[in-house]
């Protein structure tokens, strides 16, 4: 037994995580290095055209083939794996500091401001958010910002509503109490007390929202309302081959395709385990 695989193993005891877990953790992570180190791994330049090797199937120069326009399927992949994470990484940081907020601050304060938030809440539940970023879009012109910027007001009620309900018991258990019959500041208690104990619904609930992210991000971009030409992004990657399907030759489409769907996949399931596991545990 290799010593990396004995300290996987040790690491799995440590935190009782099961081998589903494991794994997708792992690819999560891998898929994160991917973006940030994705540029500088790029055999080629991510917009170099070649239209004498345009629409190439895989080969040993160009491992995934080529566009219409003869760049790099790998590198542009790779390249733009940055762009396809950095924007729904903005968004759930957005938007996931923005809800917790709002669920401690309501779960604090009770009574009519609470019920009122919660109204808002479900108000802001009932409009889809491919919907605010296309009217973003047409209002603000497409590129990067108008999407993030539309997204990450959208999914603040999926955040604010999971973390509220952990927020609402930690208010009422006897330690809040005690906190402020010792005199401590409201805001000391839910920074310092409150705001720690519902972190990691909150961190797995931003998990689950990134994958969901990622996917309306990347929708954006391939309805052309995103990230524009000639910018390496898999949602647009995967509009610009829609016309190649027709020539046989898909591998821009699928290879993009193949990417969003796995990031999806494996940031819902590791989501979804850090949740189960969070909730076994309380």
């Amino acid at each position: 037994m290799t010593t990396m695989t004995l300290g996987a193993a040790a690491v799995r005891r440590r935190w009782n995580l099961d081998a589903l877990t494991v794994v997708t953790a792992t690819v999560c992570a891998a898929l994160v290095l991917l973006a940030l180190a994705g540029p500088f791994l790029a055999p080629h330049a991510p917009d170099q055209t070649d239209i004498l090797a345009a629409s190439q199937g895989p080969g040993a120069q160009h491992l995934l083939g080529t566009d219409a326009l003869g760049r790099d399927l790998l590198s542009r992949l790779l390249s733009g794996a940055r762009l396809s994470f950095a924007g729904p990484g903005l968004i759930v940081a957005v938007s996931t500091s923005a809800g917790t907020a709002i669920a401690i601050w309501s779960a604090w304060h009770g009574g009519l401001l609470d019920k009122g938030m919660n109204r808002v809440l479900d108000v802001m539940f009932a409009v889809p958010g491919i919907l605010v970023a296309v009217l973003a879009a047409a209002v603000f012109g497409s590129g990067f910002w108008a999407p993030v910027v539309a997204l990450s007001i959208v999914y603040v009620p999926y955040v604010a509503r999971v973390v509220r309900s952990a927020a609402v018991r930690e208010r009422h258990l006897p330690y809040v109490e005690a906190c402020q019959l010792a005199g401590m500041r409201p805001f000391r208690i839910c920074n310092r007390h409150i705001l720690r104990n519902v972190a990691p619904i909150a961190l797995a609930q931003g998990t689950i929202a990134f994958a969901s992210a990622l996917m309306d991000f990347a929708a954006i971009s391939f309805l052309g309302l995103g990230v524009q030409p000639p910018a390496a992004e898999w949602g647009l990657m995967v509009s610009d081959g829609r016309s190649e399907l027709l020539d046989g030759a898909p591998q821009q489409s699928l290879s993009a395709g193949v990417m969003i769907v796995l990031t999806v996949v494996a940031f819902n399931v590791l989501g979804e385990r850090v949740s189960r596991r969070i909730g076994g545990h309380r």
